[in-house]
């Protein structure tokens, strides 16, 4: 009987150390390029694997970077961290300006396009696996090349 308490107990502590919190300064992030995204835009991996489920990203870019046109299978919010954001929702012709402390959130398959106006930082959750995909102006799935390569 013992030893089954104790396996008990050495199970329960696995599953807490699962659920720990995490803290970490923005300096201690790791930022790389992810395949799909503008070279421009980087990421950190803060929560959750992105590939897979559920995540929150911190994403940064230079003034100027854009992810053109395009929706997400998942939901996606953004919250600004630092600099200003641009988004656009292509159904509502909505424009909006962010700073920190902004946010939006684009539901399911929903076109928009962000744009760093100053350098930008900014959380992105997910509560499915993260995905892109890039539209022409009727909608049409296209490559990132063809969508960078084209205004607004």
């Amino acid at each position: 009987m013992m030893k089954i308490t104790i396996a008990l107990l050495g199970c329960i502590f696995v599953v807490l150390a699962d659920d720990m919190g995490v803290a970490r300064k923005m300096s201690e992030n790791k930022f790389a390029p992810m395949p799909g995204l503008p070279a421009c835009a980087t990421l950190a991996v803060e929560s959750g694997d992105p590939s897979k489920g559920a995540s929150v990203i911190l994403l940064k870019g230079p003034a100027g970077c854009r992810i053109p046109w395009h929706w997400h299978t998942p939901t996606e919010h953004i919250m600004m961290v630092s600099g200003s954001a641009k988004v656009e929702m292509r159904d509502s012709g909505q424009t909006s300006s962010l700073g920190p402390g902004g946010y939006a959130m684009m539901p399911s398959k929903h076109v928009h396009q962000f744009t760093c106006t100053s350098a930008c930082a900014a959380f992105v959750s997910s509560d499915a696996a993260f995905d892109i995909h890039y539209v022409d102006a009727n909608g049409s799935e296209i490559p990132l090349e063809t969508a960078s390569s084209k205004k607004k």
